[in-house]
């Protein structure tokens, strides 16, 4: 077992693999912060983080702060005297008082090439912004978001077909697997860390609900990268008869002559989607669609229920 004691601070299932790589590779972890449990559904269960629910099945010490601002939290995590704090989209910002305790800083798993989108949803930007390569980032924590010096750096393709969840857990395993081989460079010595080009960077923001409306007047292109960006959270939808219709699976075709912008046509049985909605730029091919307190149904089962549905404008 690796000497050096290690805490790591993750939340959400991206977080999983790098966690599950220092157990297995025999580092001494002897904490996980997660953020707290939250009460979900209707039934307002409480529901632990993936990280919590992996760390208490190895019987690790678990701990989850509402946050960094009570002095108790801060001493109490320097009184666990940590060598290195690894941290993986814990959803919880730093202080200088906590990033001030290891010996070898806390350093940070980000799933983009920085400085290219720093912030919280760097995997839904790339793919709204059709990048054909996106990669992850393991760099030191400074009090600036994303903007420390980073030690290692590793590229992915971003595949057609890649929303943000398929993207996500390949980008979680490639940070866990840089992790690994990052580590013991740094530690040694041999891994000198690379100010970044403030010049080069951009900054995401959290997506909101809101954002997932789709605007017709677009580019059938942008439309159907926003679509895949936007799953599973928060989702795209258009308004129809005063309701909310989730789009979820879409295709880009070529244009036809004829119609308005949003219109809603019917394409022959051969065609790769049986209905599409004219766009700024030619057609967004509609797969699957989600009504409003419905399960998702593909566009074909939704036309058989309403049949109004073609000829309409969205």
């Amino acid at each position: 077992m690796h000497t050096m004691k290690a805490v790591f601070m993750g939340s959400p299932t991206f977080a999983l693999p790098s966690l599950e790589a220092l157990v297995s590779n025999q580092y001494n972890v002897i904490a996980v912060y997660t953020q707290p449990d939250k009460k979900t559904g209707r039934g307002q269960h409480v529901m632990s983080c993936p990280v919590k629910r992996y760390a208490v099945s190895r019987d690790l010490k678990v701990i989850q702060p509402d946050n960094f601002k009570d002095d108790r939290e801060i001493a109490m995590f320097a009184a666990l005297k940590p060598d290195i704090v690894i941290v993986a989209a814990y959803g919880q910002i730093l202080p200088e008082a906590v990033l001030s305790v290891p010996q070898y800083k806390c350093i940070n798993i980000h799933p983009s090439l920085l400085p290219r989108y720093r912030g919280p949803s760097p995997i839904a930007e790339a793919i709204i912004n059709g990048d054909v390569v996106t990669g992850v980032t393991i760099m030191l924590i400074e009090k600036k978001v994303d903007s420390g010096p980073i030690l290692s750096q590793r590229e992915m393709p971003v595949l057609e077909e890649d929303t943000t969840d398929i993207l996500s857990e390949r980008l979680a395993g490639l940070g866990a697997e840089l992790l690994i081989e990052t580590i013991p460079g740094w530690v040694s010595g041999n891994v000198v860390p690379q100010i970044q080009d403030e010049s080069k960077a951009s900054c995401t923001k959290m997506a909101v609900k809101e954002d997932g409306e789709l605007d017709w007047k677009l580019p059938a292109i942008q439309l159907w990268r926003k679509v895949k960006a936007y799953h599973p959270w928060p989702g795209c939808y258009t308004t129809w008869k005063d309701t909310r219709l989730k789009i979820t699976r879409v295709i880009t075709l070529p244009s036809q002559n004829g119609g308005q912008i949003g219109e809603v046509s019917a394409l022959s049985r051969t065609a790769p989607a049986r209905i599409a909605v004219r766009t700024g730029e030619g057609l967004l091919g509609i797969i699957c669609v989600q009504p409003e307190g419905k399960r998702e149904m593909t566009a074909v089962e939704f036309l058989a229920g309403h049949r109004d549905f073609v000829g309409s404008v969205l």
